[in-house]
């Protein structure tokens, strides 16, 4: 209780802050306090629940000493009751450490790996069940730049996606996903398997990550691919290419739209997600060694997902039990949200479970004791 007061009273200090002139004039302290806005939203929305219920639970008793009212009084004081016991549960996976990026908008990288063209169509197929999947949860999914192939498919797709919590809900999408199925170029009817690879990273706020434009070249060139007359007839795609000719280099290209500027702002917002990106990376793996409790490592070489055509089933590997398998037709129609819960479902409960590990001695040792009482 201690600790949900003190985030009560942090929700109430971010509202006054978000109305102060100051913060609306800088870009990243207001963005900062509109994402723990958000975050705290749902759980200051169950306190007040809370705090209301256990007055309505007290009412109730009182009339309980009623003859007239106490069957009535009764059911209401069970029923409150229950609903409380749900609310500590809830609150209680709410004060859980959460990802500090998941309020952030994302930038989705697909690329085709082993299987040729066959990967490319694949590709295309993951990127029409995220823009339905980002539909569902009024979220915008906008594609910045694509490589296509003459038979639909794509080697390569960038796109943004922007909205509230849009990297809550695409970061478990990070790593290969596998398809099974007879590509439409087999003539034998014979199942393949080909690959693809999707990177979430979660957009740099301003200041996060400093980009030096030293550091960046900057070419503009002609649009190519579907974008009408005027995109393909002027030089407005750009290319940002950062410490090229070097082990460092990070090419981005960008070419959605007829604006050469705003390709160029595109880009180089890119850039410097992929570049937080890359310092996120060195961080994390100096502290993989200490962490614990990690559902997936997130890592772009780990096998996460296969679509198995076939069978008309989508196996998540990192879920076990009645979670891992989902019918196929219903998630690529966009029907990704039960299979994003299982996995949020499951990093809660290996969270959970570390830190029974991690309790005290004493403490546990006093559950022990505790536990003796009451068998005696």
């Amino acid at each position: 209780m201690s600790r949900l007061n003190e985030l009560v009273s942090e929700f109430g200090l971010v509202e006054r802050r978000l109305g102060d002139p100051a913060a609306l004039a800088d870009p990243r302290e207001y963005a900062r306090l509109t994402r723990r806005h958000r975050e705290l939203l749902p759980l200051v929305t169950l306190v007040r629940e809370q705090t209301q219920l256990q007055s309505d639970l007290e009412g109730a008793r009182e009339l309980l000493q009623d003859p007239d009212m106490r069957e009535l009084a009764q059911a209401e004081a069970e029923g409150v009751q229950a609903r409380l016991t749900e609310i500590e549960s809830e609150l209680e996976l709410l004060l859980l450490p959460t990802d500090p990026d998941d309020g952030k908008d994302v930038i989705l990288e697909l690329r085709a790996g082993a299987g040729g063209a066959e990967a490319g169509l694949f590709v295309m197929d993951l990127l029409r069940l995220y823009e339905r999947y980002a539909a569902g949860l009024n979220l915008r999914l906008s594609v910045l730049d694509a490589a296509e192939s003459d038979l639909g498919g794509a080697s390569k797709v960038v796109a943004e996606v922007s909205g509230d919590f849009a990297f809550r809900a695409f970061k478990w999408e990070r790593g290969v996903h596998r398809v099974q199925r007879v590509p439409a170029t087999e003539s034998q009817g014979r199942i393949h398997t080909s690959t693809a690879t999707v990177a979430v990273l979660p957009e740099a706020e301003p200041g996060e990550v400093t980009l030096d434009l030293s550091e960046v070249r900057i070419d503009v060139f002609r649009s190519q691919g579907a974008g009408g007359q005027g995109v393909n007839t002027t030089d407005s795609a750009v290319r940002a290419v950062y410490r090229a000719g070097t082990p460092d280099e990070i090419m981005v290209v960008c070419q959605d739209g007829r604006s050469q500027i705003k390709n160029r702002e595109k880009a180089l917002q890119v850039l410097t997600a992929r570049l937080a990106e890359r310092e996120r990376a060195n961080r994390e793996a100096q502290e993989r060694q200490d962490r614990a409790a990690q559902v997936g490592s997130g890592d772009r070489s780990e096998k996460v997902r296969t679509y198995n055509y076939p069978q008309n089933r989508v196996t998540d590997h990192r879920l076990e039990g009645d979670d891992k398998n989902h019918p196929l037709d219903s998630v690529m129609g966009g029907a990704l949200a039960p299979v994003v819960s299982a996995l949020a479902r499951a990093q809660r409960e290996a969270q959970l479970l570390a830190m029974a590990q991690d309790a005290p001695e004493d403490q546990q040792n006093g559950s022990r004791r505790k536990d003796q009482h009451g068998a005696a």
